[in-house]
């Protein structure tokens, strides 16, 4: 059985790593610190809850923990205008693609202690 999987009742744990650039920390946190309240609506309304990032200082490596209710409400997040401005805002600061989403690599869980 794949953990990853939505079991019933359950909610989804994604796992995903980034990375921000070495000497844009404190702005990276700052403007996470001031999230837009549009923004914030948008993840709930797309079932995301328990939405995490940490900062590994050394390396500048994101890891964000996030549940979320379903992989077709996540996935259409990134379709919102909301999503793409905030993508393209946050830029300037990390690693992204052409269309200014954030360059991550999933995890995959193998471990849970419940």
């Amino acid at each position: 059985m794949n953990i990853n999987k939505k079991l019933s009742n359950c909610l989804i744990r994604k796992a995903f790593v980034m990375s921000v650039s070495p000497n844009k920390h404190e702005e990276y946190k700052t403007r996470h610190n001031e999230i837009w309240p549009d923004l914030e609506t948008a993840l709930k309304n797309h079932g995301a809850s328990k939405y995490s990032i940490f900062l590994h200082t050394e390396s500048s490596q994101l890891f964000a923990y996030v549940e979320i209710e379903s992989e077709n409400k996540w996935n259409d997040l990134a379709e919102t205008d909301i999503c793409k401005k905030w993508w393209k805002f946050m830029s300037d600061i990390m690693p992204s693609n052409p269309d200014f989403s954030p360059i991550t690599e999933e995890l995959d869980e193998v471990f849970r202690l419940s």
